[in-house]
């Protein structure tokens, strides 16, 4: 890094490294600049215009997570235009769709109208699904876009496609649907699975599969990687759609326990049940990302047939005993057919869902202590 690669922003001067943009000098100096298209680890493409900042010289408000910083260039970030063009691009955002939760400013037959439209679209007499954790509504309180929303004839905004009910896992619901691209990013750059992108143009614009099909129809895996990454309400879990709000949720980081790779999650539980899993962002191996077991297949969690303690077998039913009973019923047995018939007649057989480690002690175990190779794996090729 060069000496004087310094950029001004909002008064302060701070450095830079070449290829660096105006937004990732911002969140590195812990500057607020908001985003809704902005996706970490993806290529910016500033399509929803609202991180713009204002640019000492340039002629237009530029997006920040895409514009490169230059040297000696001065921003403000929260300047009055840029606050303005915010707001504006907001309550756009707001008025695209049955966005119904912030519209406090709107009041009257107009309002009165779409909201009744939008609970029948929906099915429910509930407000959104995403309400308490949509970015688009934080951002609409934030910058006090609700106020403008009454002049942009929302009841007459009709959903051009239906929501999309047919898979087991995901709602897509169009008429909520920013076309922020995040979603496509995800599934894209971050999953690469290519299952989704762009499809049409102007106002008829959407995201596809292949063909435009229904999800369960195309190539994709349900890694619910794009529920993760979209800021509103356009994809959200079938399971518990209206059944889970923020303020209902406790989160408990864990560990996916489904394959000894060790993804770090964020358990959402409601009434001691797991409601919804997400990647932790954090997470050193996973990095947020997860795959449909890990986000999707916690059911046996909660089920009532979970085995919560050992059990024996007596004549043909199963007696619940402690662990101390347990091992040592394990070990006299392993020993007296080892005894007898010599340690070749045991085999074990390890799990992929074990971590490295167990599965090391597991092979550990039978070489060592029962003196036998015979150990082999669920997931051997």
């Amino acid at each position: 890094m060069e000496k004087d690669n310094i950029v001004t922003i909002n008064g302060n001067e701070y450095t830079y490294e070449d290829g660096d943009t105006i937004l990732d000098v911002a969140l590195r100096n812990g500057i607020y600049i908001p985003t809704l298209c902005h996706l970490k680890g993806t290529l910016p493409t500033g399509a929803c215009r609202v991180c713009v900042v204002e640019v000492v010289g340039a002629r237009f408000l530029v997006p920040s997570c895409s514009a490169p910083v230059g040297k000696n260039m001065v921003v403000h970030t929260d300047s009055k235009k840029v606050r303005e063009s915010r707001r504006y691009t907001i309550a756009f955002l707001m008025s695209s769709g049955n966005h119904n939760c912030a519209a406090r400013g709107s009041t009257g037959k107009d309002w009165t109208d779409f909201q009744l439209g939008v609970q029948e679209y929906d099915q429910g007499t509930d407000i959104c699904p995403a309400y308490g954790r949509c970015e688009l509504q934080e951002l609409a309180y934030r910058y006090q876009a609700s106020e403008l929303m009454t002049d942009l004839r929302l009841s007459e905004m009709e959903p051009q496609y239906p929501m999309e009910l047919a898979n087991p896992f995901i709602i897509r619901d169009f008429s909520r649907c920013i076309l922020c691209g995040r979603c496509v990013k995800a599934c894209t750059e971050i999953q690469v699975n290519n299952a989704i992108s762009f499809g049409y143009r102007g106002g008829s614009a959407k995201i596809v599969t292949k063909g435009d099909r229904p999800y369960i129809e195309s190539d994709c895996v349900f890694c619910g990687e794009c529920i993760q990454s979209c800021p509103v309400a356009a994809l959200t879990l079938k399971d518990n759609r209206y059944d889970t709000r923020p303020w209902d949720l406790k989160r408990v980081e864990s560990t996916c326990t489904y394959c000894g790779t060790g993804c770090s999650i964020d358990l959402f539980v409601k009434d001691n049940e797991i409601a919804m899993v997400n990647g932790t962002a954090s997470g050193i191996v996973n990095q947020g990302s997860l795959c449909v077991k890990g986000r999707f297949g916690n059911d046996f969690v909660s089920s009532p047939d979970r085995l919560t303690q050992p059990l024996v077998r007596e004549g043909d039913d199963f007696k619940p005993v402690t662990w101390d009973e347990a091992l040592e019923l394990i070990s006299s047995r392993l020993t007296e057919i080892k005894e007898k018939n010599g340690p070749d007649s045991i085999a074990g057989l390890s799990s992929a869902r074990c971590t490295n480690e167990d599965n090391y002690v597991m092979q550990k175990f039978l070489r060592a202590v029962i003196g036998t190779n015979n150990i082999d794996h669920c997931a051997r090729l």
